[in-house]
């Protein structure tokens, strides 16, 4: 599997940053494409989360589900635990640049389980992570403001 990354510059504190990722029950308010975000176990004192996903790919609804391990503030991580794809496996990973401004960097590979031709995978994979970055940014400076 490819890895796609993407880096912003995200206008809120670290912890706000952190918060708003691991808020899986509020992503279909702010990510495009998730219709519906189950959170089937939570363990926050551990830093562990199951959550099951569906998506509406246009010509497809999927889902999945995946199993989230954190290090606050500063790391998530993802892996596939059953669905409609063959693998996903990803990070997030929060930099306090100064006090209201962090870092985000997304870093995820997908294998959707069927062959795609290199160059328009990759286009797709790469818009995809630039996206939702995008959108997690203005999730995270919304809340930060609203804070």
């Amino acid at each position: 599997m490819e890895r796609q990354s993407h880096t912003e510059i995200v206008h809120a504190p670290i912890e706000v940053c952190f918060d708003t990722i691991v808020e899986f029950d509020s992503y279909p308010d702010w990510f495009s494409g998730i219709t519906t975000a189950t959170v089937l176990e939570r363990d926050e004192g551990r830093g562990r989360w199951t959550v099951e996903y569906t998506l509406n790919m246009i010509l497809k609804t999927i889902s999945y589900t995946l199993a989230y391990e954190s290090e606050r503030p500063s790391l998530l991580t993802w892996k596939l635990v059953a669905g409609d794809i063959k693998n996903v496996e990803g990070t997030y990973r929060f930099v306090k640049l100064e006090d209201g401004l962090t870092e985000a960097t997304c870093t995820q590979a997908v294998d959707v389980g069927f062959w795609v031709p290199g160059p328009l995978r990759r286009g797709f994979e790469k818009s995809a992570v630039m996206d939702s970055v995008r959108e997690f940014k203005k999730a995270a400076e919304a809340r930060a403001a609203r804070d």
